[in-house]
C-alpha cells in the first residue's frame, strides 16, 4: 500500500499574494471605518465571524455584528487608521493580524491593538473570522 502526500507549503509568490491581499482587508477595515461605511466594513466578515470590542462587548455571528455595527458606525465622531504590522500563518489557509490602530479626536490619539484571525476562503478571499479589539493605555 502507498500514501501519496501533498504539499501545502505555499511558494513565495502565494505567501506574497497572500500578505497583500490581507493588508488591503485591513486597509479595506480603515476606509470602511473612514467612511462610516457599515456595509463595505460587514462584507468583510465570515458569516461565522466572532468579534470583541474594545471595551469587551462580545459579538458572535455576522448578525450580531451586523446589529452592532449599524447601530454605532454611521454615528463615530473619530477618525481612524489601521496598519498590519506582523502576520503570522497559523495554516496556509489561517492567518493572526497584529494591527497597530490609532483613533484620532479632538480630545486626542488613543491606539488600540487589535488581533484579527483571518481564513482565506475557497475563492482566496481572505475574511475576517475571529477578531479581538484591545485598547492600549498609557501611564
Amino acid at each position: 500500500m502507498t500514501t501519496e502526500t501533498t504539499d501545502t507549503t505555499p511558494t513565495p509568490a502565494t505567501r506574497a499574494a497572500d500578505l497583500q491581499a490581507i493588508a488591503e482587508v485591513v486597509a479595506t477595515v480603515e476606509r470602511t471605518q473612514r467612511a462610516k461605511d457599515p456595509e463595505g466594513f460587514l462584507a468583510l466578515f465570515h458569516p461565522d465571524a466572532l468579534w470583541t470590542t474594545a471595551h469587551g462587548k462580545v459579538l458572535i455571528g455576522l448578525d450580531a455584528i451586523a446589529e452592532f455595527t449599524r447601530a454605532v458606525l454611521p454615528a463615530a465622531t473619530w477618525d481612524v487608521t489601521y496598519e498590519a504590522v506582523h502576520t503570522q500563518f497559523l495554516r496556509p489557509d489561517v492567518a493572526a493580524v497584529k494591527v497597530r490602530q490609532v483613533y484620532h479626536s479632538p480630545a486626542g490619539d488613543t491606539e488600540g491593538a487589535p488581533l484579527y484571525v483571518m481564513t482565506r476562503q475557497e475563492d482566496g478571499r481572505w475574511l475576517l473570522h475571529a477578531c479581538q479589539n484591545t485598547e492600549v493605555r498609557t501611564g
